[in-house]
């Protein structure tokens, strides 16, 4: 089967799952339902659940024992989204080729089904079948653990609140977060307010690490992990999508620069425009490109190690750098 089939397959057992499992009116209220609905089954690449269901495969798992956890990680990467677009963030009015949520539904609805999406994420993931052993209920249960990790403050949130502190995203005139809580602190604790540090290249990579990275490397390891894949497999496979997150970041910063509007089926263009750092500002889009190709190589120097290379682990990490949207 070649990469594209195996994508296209995977990305097909996502899509129906993910159209049974939202909870459904009167239970829930009909314009929540629509509201998650719509952003939820706008298509998309399903990166990340087909990634997991690659990592199960990859260790000789049954695929079905890992699309509770994938489909938690669409659900929550879902909502990521459309907070992303929301006016006090990144304000975009396109996601998927289609208007974003805000913009049809309208600010509050929006935030409201993302709320949803994130909670209903461990809802999905804890009402899965539970294991009959001792040994794959904790493994379960680390599973959930990981993946609110990776959801929140010490990843995919916090990744994003530095993002925002450092882009040019604040309303003229107003104090920066970061000058508000520093004053806040200094206050209540008698420490002096310190300014926004400027961000660097390791800077930058940390914060991706958060951001996109997170996410995209619990979905390979939580994948590995249901599957029943050894500590081994789980480690390599854990090095292998870290690197398929950075690279992921990076060639999202090139097609920014690149790409255009109804290629990339959201605005192109918005990173210079908000004052971002990314990786072509810093390095250039060639020297871009060549980091995105080293985090190939590395990882898969990563999954040898584990006997895991022919899998399809790395013709993914193949396709997140040679995709074009």
């Amino acid at each position: 089967m070649s990469i594209s089939d195996y994508i296209e397959a995977r990305r097909r057992e996502v899509e129906d799952a993910l159209g049974r499992i939202l909870p459904e009116p009167p239970d829930c209220p009909a314009v929540v339902h629509d509201a998650m609905r719509y952003s939820l089954l706008a298509g998309g690449k399903r990166l990340r659940p087909v990634l997991c269901l690659a990592s199960a495969d990859a260790v000789g798992g049954d695929r079905a024992s890992a699309l509770p956890a994938a489909c938690a990680i669409e659900l929550i990467h879902t909502y990521s989204l459309i907070h992303d677009d929301l006016p006090a963030m990144d304000n975009d009015t396109m996601r998927r080729g289609r208007p974003t949520l805000h913009v049809v539904a309208g600010e509050g609805q929006a935030i409201l089904a993302g709320d949803g999406l994130l909670t209903e994420a461990f809802n999905v993931v804890a009402r899965a079948p539970r294991p009959r052993d001792y040994e794959r209920a904790l493994t379960q249960l680390d599973v959930i653990r990981m993946i609110a990790s990776a959801a929140g403050a010490v990843g995919m949130v916090g990744g994003q609140a530095i993002v925002l502190l450092h882009s040019g995203l604040e309303e003229p005139g107003l104090l920066r977060p970061s000058t508000l809580l520093g004053a806040a602190l200094s206050e209540v604790e008698g420490r002096e307010a310190r300014p926004t540090p400027s961000l660097d290249a390791d800077g930058l990579r940390r914060m991706h690490a958060k951001k996109t990275g997170a996410l995209i490397r619990v979905a390979a390891t939580a994948g590995a992990m249901m599957g029943g894949g050894t500590a081994a497999q789980v480690e390599a496979i854990d090095e292998a999508a870290g690197e398929f997150g950075l690279a992921f970041q990076i060639v999202d910063d090139v097609l920014d620069v690149e790409g255009a509007s109804a290629d990339l089926g959201k605005t192109a263009g918005k990173d210079a425009a908000a004052g971002k750092v990314t990786y072509p500002s810093i390095y250039g889009l060639e020297q871009s490109k060549r980091m995105a190709t080293a985090c190939l190589e590395r990882a898969d120097t990563a999954l040898r190690r584990a006997a895991l290379e022919n899998s399809q682990l790395l013709a993914i990490g193949r396709w997140i750098v040679e995709r074009k949207n």
